[in-house]
């Protein structure tokens, strides 16, 4: 049995029951962890809060050095990491692979990034006078992590909380904890005790206490809407700063003038990569009416082709989804939408062939619109939704008509179009003919419903800072403008 890691070492806590882990290729138990407690969270975040007040002040190009050692011996277990993911979450080894690499150059990126600057001075308003800005660590951190991405999700909030100076509380997902821990044991030994604490267990036993805790004023968190909203109205009262990242419904807007055997490609990848369990999903696909039918009828056949398995195969294309009420979810979202006239070009099925795991066929749809839930909700599987529009000014008001903003996306190499497509869509990510990729530099987050926290970048850095304005006198002499007037 794995354990959670408070103060520096691995430990049960006081937990008195476990929570299995699950493969959902094969629906077997591969190990458990323990079902955390209220009381587990006080002990770790009092640890966390303890080693702050030296983890503040260490020099940044120490906490550099140490973040750049966590990445390198994150790398030199990559394969190890790689395999655990894909035992305990599913996607496709060659995707997890790309996980890995992108949490530990996470770390690498903010080792750097943190040690370049601490604030900046202001132009003075007397020649006697200073004024400038610090920017400074707020304590304890609390990680809340989703399934889909347990390492690169957590690194996007950890890298950058660690460089800037705080403590930290991982909580990550009951479903996929295993990768999380072995990272701990394999590259974080070298850290202080308590400044990087995991605890394993259920939101409401686990999480919610972290969330309420008063010596944790930031939680950073990725996941549901729902979810988001519950920890908004906990933290309220306290005036706890929030980094919130609550999913998306993201739309891809394909143009006349693009090539559509690369569309096709584009169009299957941007929308069941992990089997679509992605915030950044293409989960809205608009194509231009010119091209619709022939490219509803290649996308339908590329998707047909695609090969569904364990993720440990390397012919593998689609994984499993993580578990089964995840997976009846999408059923019941395919089957509400071809109730109300939607038709189902391909896909959707349970694969007869495979007899274990929580395996969907990929589905491409057509016959949708704005009235069905399958285009408004999101669906977190593998669907890609079809409609066509008539003209830009219709693409547009399609991609905005959601309550969310995470990511869009437009395949098109007219000028013209690219330009109004990124100053009129409200999203917080624009990918242009290359979807779903990150920039270590560019921020990531959404806008509207998706919450406005920002990740990478030195926009995800300063999450992490508050901010301080010194405004120093240093002559102090009397001013003219005091007392008596």
């Amino acid at each position: 049995m794995q354990q959670m890691y408070i103060n520096g070492r691995f430990t049960s806590g006081q937990a008195t029951e476990t929570i299995p882990i699950i493969n959902p290729a094969t629906e077997e138990i591969i190990d458990e962890v323990p079902r955390g407690t209220a009381a587990d969270v006080d002990t770790a975040v009092a640890a966390a809060k303890s080693a702050f007040a030296s983890w503040k002040k260490v020099p940044a190009w120490e906490r550099a050095g140490m973040l750049h050692t966590i990445a390198n011996k994150m790398q030199a277990h990559a394969e190890e990491l790689t395999r655990l993911l894909t035992e305990e979450e599913g996607k496709p080894f060659i995707e997890n692979e790309e996980e890995v690499f992108w949490t530990y150059d996470t770390f690498n990126y903010y080792a750097e990034l943190g040690r370049h600057e601490r604030g900046r001075f202001l132009p003075p308003g007397d020649p006697d006078q200073l004024n400038f800005v610090i920017k400074e660590p707020y304590g304890v951190v609390a990680c809340i992590v989703p399934w889909n991405y347990p390492l690169l999700l957590l690194a996007w909030k950890a890298a950058a909380a660690l460089a800037a100076g705080n403590t930290i509380v991982i909580k990550p997902s009951e479903y996929t904890p295993l990768a999380t821990l072995r990272t701990i044991e394999l590259a974080f030994a070298h850290l202080p005790p308590g400044v990087v604490n995991v605890i394993t267990g259920y939101g409401l036993e686990a999480g919610e206490p972290l969330v309420r805790h008063p010596d944790v004023p930031v939680i950073a968190f990725t996941g549901s809407v729902a979810t988001g909203q519950r920890i908004a109205a906990i933290a309220a009262p306290m005036m706890k700063k929030l980094h919130l990242e609550l999913g998306g419904k993201d739309p891809l807007v394909v143009a006349e003038d693009v090539d559509l055997t690369t569309a096709v490609s584009a169009v299957a990848y941007s929308g069941l990569l992990n089997t679509g369990q992605v915030c950044t999903s293409s989960e809205r696909i608009y194509v231009h009416e010119r091209v619709y039918g022939r490219f509803s009828e290649e996308l339908a056949e590329f998707v047909a082709n695609l090969r569904l398995g364990n993720g440990m195969h390397p012919q593998t294309d689609i994984g499993p989804m993580l578990r089964d009420h995840f997976r009846v979810g999408v059923e019941k979202q395919l089957d509400a939408a071809l109730k109300a006239g939607a038709h189902l070009l391909v896909g959707g099925k349970r694969p007869s062939y495979l007899d274990k795991g929580y395996f969907l066929e990929p589905a491409v749809l057509v016959n949708v619109n704005h009235e069905m839930a399958i285009m408004r909700e999101e669906t977190f599987g593998p669907v890609l939704p079809l409609m066509p529009y008539t003209d830009f000014d219709e693409a547009i008001r399609l991609a905005n008509d959601t309550q969310f903003g995470l990511g869009a996306c437009l395949l098109s190499h007219d000028a013209r179009l690219v330009k109004r497509f990124f100053e009129e869509v409200k999203a917080g990510t624009i990918w242009i003919n290359d979807p779903l990729t990150d920039n270590f530099a560019g921020p990531f987050g959404g806008m509207k419903m998706t919450g406005g926290g920002r990740e990478l970048g030195q926009e995800g850095l300063d999450e992490f800072y508050e901010v301080k304005h010194v405004h120093w006198d240093v002559e102090g002499k009397l001013k003219d403008y005091w007392f008596p007037y």
